[in-house]
Order: C-alpha cells, then sequence, then structure tokens
C-alpha cells in the first residue's frame, strides 16, 4: 500500500506529485508569476474592503465561533488542562515553515487570555492560490461533518474550520459545497485501488473523505484526523469548492457536471507539529519517506508573500491525544471556474452503486484541460480580477 516513488522539486525542475499526475513546468512558472502579479494589484481592493464595517462584525462573529467550538470540543472531551497555540507570523513559505526559521513559540493561554488573540488570526480575505487537485479525487462523497469511520482512521483527532470569503467584496460565500480527503496514518487514500495506492475495500471506500455546504458565514466544518505522510508529497489536506451545483434529492450527493470548481487548494502543516503528530501511534508505523514542506512542489506554489498555506491550530489540551482545533481562512473568486483545467480531475466516481474508477478520465496522467491553463471564463489575453492562479 505504498505509493510509488517519484521525482522532487529542484532549483531548475518541477516534478509530478503523484504517480502518474503530469503537469508542464514552464507553464506552471507562468502561472506562479501571474499569480502573484494578480495578487498585486488586488491588494488595494482587498484592503479596503477588509476594513469595512461588514468584515468587521464577520470578524467578530469569527473570534466568537472559535472560541466557542474550542470550550464545547475540550469539555466534550473531558479536557481540564490549558490548551496551547503554535504562533507564526512571517511573509513566505520559508518564513511561514517556523522550524525552519525560529517563528514558532509555543505559549500557554487561559480563561484570562483574550479570544481575540488567539482566534484572531486570518483577519483580510487574502487571495487564495489554486493548485492541484492530485490524482485521488472522487467525485459523489456524502454530506457529512464527521469523515472517520471505524476502521482506517486512527490517528490525532483534527476538527477543522475553513471560512471562504469573495475576495472581491470580503463577504463570506454561503452555499459552497466544499471536498476534504485526506491520507490516513500510514499514507493511503481510500476510493482508490490502482497502482501506488491501494485502498482497503477498494473503490468502495470512503474513510476521510465527505463534503459540507457553507453556511452564512461561508464556514464549513469536518471532524477528521491529522493526514499521514506519503513518499513525495508534504503531509497536506485536500479541500476542493464547488460553487451552483446541484444536490440530488434522494441522497444528498452532488449531481454530476453541474455548478463551477471555483478553488482547488491543499493545507499544509508545520513541520514542528507533523514530527510531533508522527512520533505517536499508529503515525509511527508509516514506513514511506517523509518529505518536508520545502522540498514539495505544491507547497511552494501554494505559498505566497500575501498567503499563509499553513492553517492556525491549538491544542485542546496538553497533549496531542486531547486532539486540534484548526481553522483557515481561504479567498476566491466567486467568478472563476476550473472545471476545464488541468489542475482538476476526477479519479473516480462513488454513487448508488458503490465506488468505480474514472476510465475516460486522465486522473492518471494529468488533468482533463490544457496543461495548466487559466480557469474557464477568462478574457482572451487577460485574468479576471481575483481570479486565482
Amino acid at each position: 500500500m505504498h505509493l510509488t516513488k517519484f521525482l522532487l522539486l529542484s532549483a531548475a525542475t518541477l516534478a509530478v506529485a503523484h504517480p502518474g499526475e503530469k503537469h508542464d513546468p514552464h507553464v506552471v512558472k507562468r502561472e506562479i508569476h501571474a499569480r502573484d502579479a494578480l495578487a498585486a494589484r488586488s491588494k488595494r481592493g482587498l484592503d479596503a474592503c477588509a476594513t469595512s464595517e461588514q468584515a468587521t462584525r464577520l470578524q467578530q462573529r469569527n473570534v466568537a465561533r472559535r472560541a466557542r467550538t474550542v470550550r464545547e470540543l475540550r469539555s466534550a472531551r473531558g479536557v481540564t488542562t490549558s490548551p496551547k497555540k503554535w504562533r507564526r507570523d512571517s511573509d513566505d513559505l520559508a518564513k511561514w515553515e517556523a522550524v525552519n526559521h525560529n517563528m514558532t513559540g509555543l505559549v500557554d493561554f487561559t480563561s484570562e487570555t483574550p479570544e481575540s488573540s488567539v482566534f484572531g488570526g486570518n483577519t483580510s480575505a487574502i487571495l487564495s492560490p489554486t493548485i492541484t487537485d492530485g490524482p485521488y479525487y472522487v467525485w459523489g462523497e456524502v454530506q457529512r461533518s464527521n469523515v472517520k469511520e471505524d476502521e482506517y482512521c486512527d490517528g490525532v483527532d483534527v476538527y477543522l474550520e475553513v471560512q471562504y470569503i469573495d475576495v472581491n467584496t470580503c463577504q463570506p460565500i454561503p452555499g459552497a459545497f466544499v471536498d476534504i480527503w485526506n491520507a490516513n496514518a500510514t499514507g493511503v487514500y481510500s476510493g482508490i485501488s490502482t497502482s501506488g495506492n491501494y485502498a482497503a475495500d477498494g473503490w468502495d471506500s470512503t474513510y476521510l473523505r465527505g463534503i459540507q455546504e457553507s453556511d452564512q458565514d461561508g464556514v464549513v466544518t469536518f471532524e477528521t484526523i491529522f493526514p499521514g505522510h506519503y513518499d513525495g508529497r508534504a503531509t497536506h489536506t485536500h479541500l476542493l469548492t464547488h460553487l451552483n451545483a446541484s444536490v440530488h434529492d434522494n441522497n444528498g450527493t452532488l449531481v454530476v457536471g453541474t455548478g463551477s470548481v471555483a478553488h482547488i487548494g491543499q493545507l499544509f502543516w508545520n513541520e514542528v507539529l507533523r514530527s510531533a503528530v508522527e512520533d505517536t501511534y499508529p503515525y509511527t508505523t508509516n514506513t514511506q519517506d517523509i518529505t518536508s514542506n520545502a522540498d514539495d512542489m505544491w507547497s511552494i506554489e501554494q505559498a505566497s508573500s500575501a498567503y499563509d498555506p499553513f492553517p492556525d491550530y491549538v491544542y485542546l489540551g496538553n497533549d496531542l491525544k486531547d486532539g486540534l482545533f484548526a481553522w483557515k481562512q481561504i479567498g476566491i473568486n466567486v467568478s472563476a471556474d476550473y472545471t476545464d483545467n488541468s489542475y482538476y480531475s476526477i479519479a473516480a466516481y462513488y454513487d448508488e452503486n458503490g465506488g468505480h474508477q474514472n476510465t475516460d478520465s486522465a486522473a492518471f496522467g494529468g488533468g482533463s484541460g490544457s496543461e495548466g491553463g487559466m480557469p474557464s471564463g477568462s478574457a482572451s489575453g487577460a485574468i479576471p480580477s481575483g481570479t486565482p492562479m
């Protein structure tokens, strides 16, 4: 059940991110430059709306909600010791990565600590880079907040809150359907049974996968586990955002081919936290090679001078066994659509007949669109304002 090894990012070459995944390194490089230029142009507009009265009230609700969630989680788990928080500040991948630049400090906080100092991160709507969904995306996962199942889901519990913000208005995006998926503690994805990833129960397996609709504050929440690592990739959690999708009345799953794919992203986890998690069971049974964030091709593209790819998080107690609460705010352009982009590919479908491979897809050999092209809807020769690259 180990993933096949492949080339890592070098100083001159971008390599594949999963077995069979192909992206033209020259196109990827151009996209990074285009994305950074677009982010610079849109920064003034983002700064303006981020200080509006509506954005301020939203941030106040964010602080109150996150603090309430942690109190409820601690109470439900019977945790009475002081929780902890890793604090980070900086402006690019190398500096976001705390272990390399000593930007992480472990601090205790108590009931006397202002909630805003703990839960007030991500206060502005940052244009979030879009990157590959990898070759293991499954369409048709059921709507559920708790994606853990009885088997293959042992590990450090993570209660993840993700908030989606319209970068053009700094307002929340309700009604977005957000897919989540990540490898289990031994580095295996469910729903896929092919060379490089033979999941137990094969195409019918669904552990650590699910989809949620964002609420009026643009928030989705998932109960999952800290992802395991596998050869060639840094530890990460996948997210994919659908807008204006239709839902089947009988089972609540999305209707194939409806709506847009407005954002494809990955959350990364800093090395200090990853190392601490992997010192626990069953992560200690994972024999695959570890790839650092600095050596991962997609973490470098996901990070920008303004966008931190690592979620904020708190220990719910003094020990990882008590779990983590993590949160991230993601800014997207609601008019962007990556359905026909090479970053988007469907490896399998899960429907009333169970799971089955998408044999018509290029999921195991790149995406269905042009190599790393602009999202559909882009004007000829131009990038629409706010379109994440």
